[in-house]
């Protein structure tokens, strides 16, 4: 059930959607499904942007296109400064998570989905607004990547993952200009207005942050 946010985070009329989902004949929460319908409209139209549909922003990603129900086109960093990464746990395998990002009536969708194997996906482009922070400040400065497992199983977060996703993050950081750092690399949970709890205890900040900030150098 969604309810009402304030005006400074989601506007009149915007709400966050929680969607469950039947895994092994229990529900889980997608983490990073905190899903916003937003009132603005970005300047932005697709294709615009340095990237193009179909064409990952990230040279390590595969491309799979999410819904266009769950973003928003836009131009940024033109309208919107890029300024952050949000950090997410899927809480679902790797294909549940493509096939609920590709799902119109999702309503929210990451930019980019990590695996347990160290593949990367993209699914919305980098210049276009994805609805997965639950804040829409948020959602329109930043860049979501969600990781393949559960919050709860800290063997989910693999060396494969961590490498992967560290050197995602640097790329994204680099590009933007983003400082490697945790007012800029942050957490679901610590979305204001969320109720989300991703990546959770189990994810390991300060390996992570030392694997970006490796990365973030060998790009320099």
């Amino acid at each position: 059930m969604g309810h009402e946010l304030p005006p400074a985070w989601g506007g009149r009329g915007a709400t966050p959607g929680r969607r469950a989902m039947l895994i092994g004949g229990g529900a889980a929460l997608l983490g990073g499904a905190f899903a916003l319908a937003e009132g603005l409209s970005g300047r932005g139209t697709p294709g615009a942007g340095p990237g193009a549909p179909g064409h990952p922003d990230y040279a390590h990603a595969r491309w799979v296109a999410a819904s266009t129900g769950n973003y928003r086109p836009a131009d940024r960093p033109h309208d919107f400064r890029i300024e952050m990464v949000v950090v997410h746990v899927t809480q679902a395998d790797y294909a549940t998570t493509l096939r609920l990002f590709e799902d119109p009536g999702h309503e929210a969708a990451s930019h980019y989905v990590v695996g347990q194997d160290g593949g990367v996906t993209q699914l919305v482009r980098e210049p276009d607004v994805a609805f997965h922070a639950g804040n829409r400040w948020y959602n329109n400065h930043s860049v979501g990547i969600e990781h393949e497992g559960f919050v709860t199983r800290p063997r989910d977060f693999t060396d494969a993952m961590y490498a992967a996703s560290a050197r995602l993050t640097a790329d994204v950081c680099r590009r933007y200009g983003i400082p490697v750092d945790r007012r800029h690399v942050i957490g679901h949970a610590e979305v204001p207005g969320t109720d989300h709890t991703d990546p959770g205890r189990f994810w390991d900040w300060p390996r992570y942050m030392r694997l970006v900030a490796r990365a973030r150098e060998r790009d320099a």
